[in-house]
């Protein structure tokens, strides 16, 4: 077998995430992560034997930051957690890309011809070039409610988009928020590296841990495209 074989057998991975830094901010109004030491090397070596050190490190952060997911716990106080998600909602799902054209707000037609059913649908705006900066944080691209209750009529099973929210921030309403999770889609932000997917033959995961009583945590998003 061939390496280009075994490639298209195996698949290659793309990562999907940005790096969380100390300091840095996802969201404005929400405190940015503090990274820190708990045991330092320099520490360790009085606990250890000779030549042995260790690193613990320590993070003081809220659950919105970097590139995360949001479960139905995040909008609905009955909804399913962390802890609740099963890994088939969320791991190796069947994803297709779906390019959004110039407006700020993405409808329905966007979706015309895109079979959703079962699928993560991957919104890419390329507002993720606006990253660490102002910019980001203003008139970025979303999805609007009859998107939504488009994709959720037609089976999506997780939307993630490449920008500060999936909904219009302007106002106090969360229409997507409140349509996709109540119909148990988890929702991925924040992403990144779009442009690099094909429109479909790839596999998604976002798989944050397991934590009860939490609806939303920093996921590694990731695709493995096959076939190339």
């Amino acid at each position: 077998m061939t390496h280009r074989d075994e490639a298209r057998k195996t698949g290659r991975f793309v990562d999907l995430s940005h790096e969380i830094e100390h300091g840095m901010i996802t969201y404005k109004g929400l405190p940015a992560p503090l990274i820190c030491d708990h045991l330092a090397r320099a520490q360790s070596r009085g606990l250890y034997a000779e030549g042995t050190e260790f690193q613990i490190g320590r993070i003081d952060m809220v659950s919105n930051t970097g590139t995360y997911l949001d479960t139905p716990f995040h909008r609905y106080a009955d909804g399913i957690d962390l802890a609740g998600l099963t890994l088939d909602s969320i791991a190796d799902l069947p994803g297709i890309v779906v390019t959004a054209g110039d407006g700020k707000a993405i409808g329905p037609s966007a979706f015309d011809g895109s079979d959703v059913r079962g699928r993560a649908v991957l919104v890419h705006t390329g507002w993720d070039r606006h990253w660490r900066t102002d910019a980001y944080f203003e008139g970025h691209p979303f999805l609007t409610e009859a998107a939504a209750i488009r994709l959720r009529d037609a089976g999506a099973a997780l939307v993630g988009i490449d920008s500060h929210n999936i909904d219009d921030t302007s106002g106090n309403g969360r229409p997507v928020h409140t349509v996709l999770l109540a119909a148990g889609i988890p929702i991925v932000e924040h992403m990144t590296g779009l442009g690099n997917l094909p429109p479909s033959g790839f596999r998604f995961s976002a798989v944050p841990p397991k934590i009860r009583g939490m609806g939303t945590f920093p996921v590694r998003a990731h695709a493995r495209i096959f076939g190339e």
